[in-house]
């Protein structure tokens, strides 16, 4: 397994280097998904990380196939995180689908061939996922009839397939949720405008309308009950996900400083050598290697019962060092950082995206505090000084 790692990092380096970092400025000014290139992510075993080598992928553990978009992510963070989707979509569809959907579309998903994403919130609902209009009710003959709409679906209309969850009933709560596999081409699935997004114009974000769609209950990835559980889980892998990529562009950005202040001349010498200069992109490539170390504890944790809480940190932690990080290393290059072609205006931006999507920082700070809240009532009490007029 490690001979594998090893050369599927060396294999999303290289299209990192060769494919993404090359045509990256083109794919924005287009507006369009670079196909042919994920096609060729696929070709290197990069879109079916883990998903069992009987349906053609690479069987990795999530604690190494995260690492993946690290990588990937040196060259574009949307970039990452939409392979980094279509890989938890295709986990879930070799892990939990059924023998009909894995033989209809399993080797597919693996390959690249097609490509998946996951739907969960809804235009009046983010971080609440339990407030969901849509809806999903059997019929006679077996198959599912669904209702609704999705927001902020990543590859809208590019994707063939999307993992959608949905509620069975009009009850509260979250026990009648299921998640099923709903074909793009599907009647009655359509799609809105393309959100107009400041640097990642070449992934498509829109929201997804469901009229009366039809499917067989061969597309139930996730049964009614196991829905959010089931959600909760792939949100947690995002989130750590996430952080490897904000890796990424924190190398990028790192790395775009160090060779600009290697060879900028200034007050007799170059930049590198005045102290205050070091001093920042030191504190960036400390806190890069604390972001290393925590993305990574959080992945070996995920399916864990510490794995929503490490994700928490690892999503809290990580984006928001890449978002200094972009800021602090577009600081070092002073007016040329505002200069497009040396990439730190995507950067930046791409950091407070990252910061955002798959639950937002704060959200990651609820996660913690309940946890804190539960070992706090464990603890021993103090003796704590009572206030004026308590007995």
């Amino acid at each position: 397994m490690t001979n594998r790692i090893d050369s599927l990092l060396e294999a999303a380096r290289t299209h990192c280097d060769e494919e993404v970092l090359p045509n990256v400025d083109k794919w924005n000014e287009v507006g369009l998904w670079p196909r042919s290139s994920s096609d060729k992510a696929g070709d290197l075993g990069l879109t079916g990380l883990y998903a069992p080598e009987e349906f053609g992928g690479q069987g990795l553990p999530l604690g190494e196939g995260i690492r993946i978009y690290e990588e990937l992510g040196r060259g574009d963070g949307a970039y990452a995180f939409a392979l980094s989707m279509h890989n938890i979509c295709t986990f879930a569809a070799c892990g939990y689908g059924t023998e009909v959907f894995k033989n209809a579309w399993a080797r597919d998903l693996t390959s690249g061939r097609k490509l998946a994403n996951f739907s969960l919130t809804e235009p009046q609902s983010g971080s609440d996922a339990t407030n969901m209009y849509s809806r999903a009710f059997i019929n006679g003959d077996g198959t599912w009839t669904i209702s609704g709409a999705k927001a902020w679906v990543s590859l809208a209309g590019e994707a063939d397939i999307y993992f959608t969850v949905v509620k069975t009933t009009d009850k509260p709560g979250h026990q009648d949720m299921a998640m099923i596999a709903i074909p793009a081409d599907a009647e009655g699935v359509s799609f809105g405008p393309l959100y107009e997004t400041p640097s990642y114009n070449f992934l498509p974000m829109a929201e997804m309308y469901l009229k009366d769609v039809v499917v067989s209950e061969g597309n139930i990835i996730l049964p009614v009950g196991q829905g959010l559980q089931g959600s909760l889980m792939a949100i947690d892998i995002a989130r750590v996900s996430i952080a490897s990529g904000c890796c990424g562009l924190m190398q990028s950005a790192l790395d775009t400083s160090l060779a600009y202040s290697a060879n900028r001349k200034m007050f007799g010498g170059k930049n590198i050598d005045l102290d205050g200069i070091q001093w920042m992109l030191g504190d960036v490539a400390t806190e890069l290697e604390a972001s290393r170390l925590l993305y990574r504890a959080a992945a070996n944790a995920l399916g864990t019962p510490e794995g929503p809480l490490m994700a928490a940190h690892a999503k809290r932690f990580v984006p928001d060092a890449a978002v200094k990080a972009a800021n602090t290393c577009t600081q070092v290059l002073g007016g040329m950082g505002l200069l497009k072609p040396y990439g730190m205006d995507r950067l930046s931006r791409l950091s407070q995206m990252l910061r955002i999507v798959d639950g937002t920082t704060e959200i990651s700070r609820v996660v913690i505090g309940r946890s804190l809240k539960k070992r706090a009532a464990q603890l021993k009490t103090p003796v704590i000084p009572k206030g004026f007029g308590e007995s």
